[in-house]
C-alpha cells in the first residue's frame, strides 16, 4: 500500500538512440533523496524509463555475486539493463530467460562517465517481464507518438525542452527521422 502523498513517477517512453545520446543529468532537491533525472535530447525529464525489445543477450557479469547484463534492442538500437542483489526480481528473471525474447522494463536510467569523460547510459529495472511481439509492436508505435510530442514541445518555452535544446543542440529532423526509422521496421516484418 502506497503512502499518503507518494505518487511514482511516470515512466517515459523512450527510443533506445536517444536514451543512449542522454548525458543531462539532474536532481531536484538538495538532498540525497531527492529524485534524480536523465533530462533526453527531446526534453523527457526521466526518472523512471519503460522500454520494450528483444533480449538478444544476457551475462552474469558479477565477480562474488550474481549480477546480470542484458542487451535489449528495439528498432532504434540497444539498451543494457543490469540487475543483480538489490533487484532481485529482475535479476532472477533475467537469469531464466534464454534469448531471444521479447522483454518489456520499468525501470530508473543510470549513467556512468568513463575515465576519459564519455558518458554511458543503462537501467536499474524495477520490473522485467517477457511480453510477445504484439507488444513490443504497439510500444514502438506509442513510443514515436510520444517522442514526436516532446518534439512539438521543443520549439516552445517549457524549461526541461529549453534545457534540452541548449545542452544537446536538438536535431529536430534527426530524431523525426529515427521515429520514421522505427515505424518502418514494423513495416518490414
Amino acid at each position: 500500500m502506497a503512502e499518503a502523498g507518494f505518487v511514482r513517477e511516470v515512466a517515459h517512453r523512450i527510443f533506445a538512440a536517444e536514451f543512449r545520446e542522454s548525458n543531462l543529468q539532474a536532481r531536484e532537491g538538495h538532498d540525497q533523496y531527492s529524485p534524480q533525472y536523465l533530462l533526453t535530447p527531446t526534453g523527457a525529464k526521466c526518472n523512471r524509463v519503460f522500454v520494450v525489445g528483444t533480449l538478444t543477450e544476457k551475462e552474469d557479469v558479477g565477480t562474488e555475486a550474481e549480477f546480470w547484463r542484458g542487451r535489449i534492442v528495439d528498432p532504434t538500437g540497444a539498451f543494457f539493463v543490469y540487475a543483480g542483489q538489490y533487484q532481485p526480481e529482475a535479476a532472477q528473471i533475467l537469469a531464466r530467460i534464454t534469448p531471444p525474447e521479447f522483454i518489456a522494463v520499468i525501470g530508473k536510467p543510470s549513467t556512468y562517465t568513463t575515465p576519459e569523460g564519455n558518458v554511458i547510459t543503462s537501467i536499474r529495472p524495477e520490473s522485467l517481464q517477457v511480453v510477445d511481439a504484439e507488444t513490443r509492436d504497439r510500444w514502438v508505435v506509442d513510443t514515436a507518438m510520444h517522442t514526436i510530442k516532446r518534439l512539438e514541445r521543443l520549439q516552445g518555452d517549457e524549461p526541461d525542452a529549453v534545457r534540452a535544446k541548449e545542452h544537446y543542440s536538438t536535431n529536430v529532423e534527426q530524431y523525426r527521422a529515427m521515429v520514421a526509422q522505427a515505424l518502418e521496421s514494423l513495416r518490414a516484418r
